[in-house]
């Protein structure tokens, strides 16, 4: 029996799907390890992996010139016409980002052998896909030291032939693929060079195979090994233009067998060095049955409402969370996927999904991600800047609404998705970058720079005034809705109100030297309009009415992630973001609106409304063998929304802390009434551990810096002093379960 939550799966089956996959992966290359004893197949991925596209050199990968038509379109909106933003464009189709596609499987095939005593697993800790059939066995991981893709394999008389096999599904019938064999002295040097049609883009990869005992040959495209005690395998990707040197390559992972110790487990060691450091910050115990504990992952899966479910699936999102995060983050498939067509270009969508996804990252002590999101946006802010310009004519920046990862130009986009009218998306993305500063309280050059450009952009655009002399934000766009009784770009937008003036705001405590003229210019923006419901408007602009059956909740923004809206401050607004939740209907099921939804109500300390959204994606069979989940119900397209989300989910609903904030037990969930959760990192720089029960409980604080905080619990608000390098135990009443 386990006497703890169990960190890591398994399944007494190979996978059948590539989604059953058991996943590893470095934030750069990932692996999707399906297990099978026969026919040991590892599908290989990289970030850098998206499919160049022809579209006439390139022309609808620019953002649209339209800044000289924008003072007419203004004018018309203002004036009461509320289409006219729909012929806001340059008349370009509906063009996607660049499509993320896998590279190749490595494939063993071994001679015939039954499933006797067969089980594979993933540790979440170690990173390491194992799966065992007699004396046989594979393991597989990721190395975040030496960004190189290992695998393992021992037992008797290995007999089995060795490939790197592009044949994947929908791969292009005229994707251009050349193999190369060499014998070495290790035993052989395989690689596979692919070059997409049309394009002087290609990938090559590289597999050194370190065979010992037996005999190795040749076998075009590949090699046979024959009687071998095991084989061990270093593969890496890598993207170009022109010849790759697969000479040079091979000498590299060459160099990283020479070693006095075994060399599997010299690279697991430097491995395990970041990678479970890592994961091994947070951890969710729930006190789940040990015989629920003991399942296989497909097992518990039967069980929705089992608590050993949560525990593993929190701990599953937060070791695929770390996997994904690293050269980029997570994209919507994470950083694997097994066919070329990917849902949505498998690309990264910023109007919702990549928050989602990184909302943990703060609170579960997973900097790594925070860097991979900084990373990515400094990598794109030149593009960014281009689509102020040509969209907006405005200095600074506007982020678009999805991206390959290359190109950060606003160019998906169409009548009925104007998202290069969005405005809010720079905000968004920053918003955790800040986040993070307040957590280990140092202002991070680069984001106080792209902070900058934000007010710079807002500078520029906000110069618009409505009736009451407020400045209007026109056009205005709310992900991916629309007023029932207007246009698709709009006015007022409630997200694109929060998030000018958060940005006005945050950038000004950044740069003091601007603070007064930048908050001077948030305080003109409008406030936010109830409706005839009671609820949050979408719209604050007078007359514009609400669509609430729909996936997204932009219009709550302030509530989540920012702090505009809370119980504590603004009470009245945070009861007509409540009733606008109320109103909110699910539309299709996607797992992120669950998600989202759930996230809003945990700030708003509704406990039930919480369960209630997760419950919807634990009983509609989102999840995969492999604990990825899907975008719809029952498992219908691969997605990691559901499952990289979760973790953000659980943490809020039993933490939540602002810079001078700490709430605990803010929205307990019914069926779980005790528990622990330990590591928590909080923004006002205290690492936090949470004990909790029917009858009380605890909360151990040790902060990093000296503070004074507010403590809000279900006995109500108290002040608490922290002390830099003390430990402050902190008691939960009876009243908070």
């Amino acid at each position: 029996m386990t006497a703890g939550p169990v960190h890591g799966t398994w399944e007494p089956r190979p996978a059948a799907r590539w989604e059953d996959a058991f996943l590893c992966g470095n934030g750069r290359h990932g692996a999707l390890v399906l297990g099978d004893p026969d026919d040991d197949r590892t599908v290989v991925t990289h970030h850098t992996l998206v499919r160049p596209n022809d579209d006439a050199g390139g022309r609808h990968r620019l953002p649209p010139l339209l800044a000289d038509a924008l003072p007419d379109v203004q004018d018309r909106l203002l004036s009461g016409d509320l289409t006219a933003a729909e012929d806001f464009t340059d008349g370009r189709p509906l063009q996607w980002v660049r499509p993320f596609h896998p590279a190749f499987r490595i494939r063993l095939r071994h001679q015939a052998a039954g499933l006797t005593g067969y089980r594979r697993e993933l540790d979440f800790a170690t990173g390491e896909a194992t799966a065992r059939h007699g004396d046989r066995s594979s393991r597989v991981f990721v190395s975040r030291a030496d960004d190189v893709i290992v695998q393992h394999v021992t037992g008797r008389d290995l007999t089995l032939r060795l490939s790197l096999d592009h044949r994947l599904p929908n791969a292009p019938d005229d994707l251009r693929v050349g193999h190369g064999a060499v014998l070495t002295p290790e035993g052989v040097l395989l690689s596979l060079r692919a070059r997409y049609p049309g394009s002087d883009l290609a990938y090559t990869g590289v597999t050194v195979a370190a065979v010992t005992g037996g005999r190795t040959e040749l076998a075009p495209p590949g090699a046979r090994v024959t009687g071998a005690r095991s084989i061990l395998l270093l593969t890496r990707v890598l993207r170009h233009t022109g010849e790759a040197d697969v000479v040079a390559e091979g000498r590299a992972l060459r160099d990283l067998l020479a070693t006095d110790e075994p060399a599997y487990d010299t690279l697991l060691a430097r491995h395990l060095a970041l990678h479970r450091t890592a994961y091994k910050r947070v951890t969710l115990d729930l006190a789940a049955e040990p015989a629920e504990r003991a399942l296989p992952g497909s097992a518990l899966l039967t069980r929705p409402r089992s608590t050993a479910l949560l525990e593993r699936l929190f701990a599953a999102g937060r070791y695929h969370l770390l996997s994904a995060g690293g050269l980029f983050p997570p994209r919507l498939t994470g950083l694997w996927t097994g066919d070329w067509d990917t849902a949505w270009s498998g690309a990264f969508t910023l109007d919702a999904n990549l928050n989602l996804q990184t909302a943990s990252a703060a609170a579960a002590a997973l900097p790594e991600v925070t860097e991979s999101l900084a990373c990515f946006i400094q990598g794109q802010l030149p593009h960014w800047r281009d689509n102020a310009r040509a969209v907006f004519g405005a200095r600074g920046v506007v982020a678009p609404a999805h991206t390959d990862g290359e190109s950060g130009h606003s160019y998906h986009f169409s009548r009925e998705y104007p998202l290069h009218l969005w405005t809010a998306g720079a905000d968004w993305l920053l918003k955790p970058l800040v986040d993070h500063d307040e957590t280990y309280g140092a202002r991070t050059p680069r984001t106080a720079a792209a902070l900058a450009e934000v007010a710079d952009f807002y500078e520029d655009f906000l110069t618009r005034t409505g009736p009451d002399g407020r400045l209007v934000v026109v056009p205005s766009y709310s992900p991916e809705n629309r007023p029932a009784n207007g246009g698709w770009g709009a006015l007022n937008a409630a997200m694109d109100l929060s998030a000018a003036r958060h940005a006005l705001h945050t950038a000004a405590a950044y740069h003091p030297d601007r603070a007064d003229h930048l908050r001077a210019l948030a305080d003109r923006l409008p406030p936010h309009r109830v409706n005839a419901d009671g609820a949050l408007a979408e719209w604050a602009w007078p007359g514009l009415e609400d669509t609430y059956d729909h996936r997204h909740l932009s219009h709550l923004y302030g509530v989540w992630p920012l702090d505009e809206i809370t119980p504590y401050d603004t009470p009245e607004l945070a009861a007509a973001a409540h009733r606008a939740l109320e109103l909110r209907g699910p539309e299709n099921d996607s797992a992120h609106g669950h998600l989202h939804h759930a996230l809003i109500a945990a700030r708003l300390r509704d406990g039930r409304r919480v369960a209630d959204a997760l419950g919807r994606v634990l009983d509609g069979d989102f999840f995969h063998d492999s604990l990825m989940s899907a975008h719809y119900p029952r498992r219908n397209v691969y997605n990691a929304d559901a499952a990289h989300t979760l973790p953000a989910v659980l943490i809020e609903a039993l933490v939540q802390s602002a810079p001078d904030r700490l709430v605990l037990l803010p929205a307990p969930l019914p069926a779980l009434p005790s528990g622990r959760l330990t590591g928590i990192r909080t923004r006002f720089g205290a690492a936090l551990d949470l004990t909790w029960t029917p009858d009380g409980g605890t909360a151990v604080l040790r902060p990093g810096r000296t503070a004074r905080i507010t403590l809000w619990t279900s006995a109500g608000a108290e002040p608490l002093d922290l002390v830099a390098g003390g430990e402050r135990v902190v008691p939960l009443p009876a009243a908070t379960r």
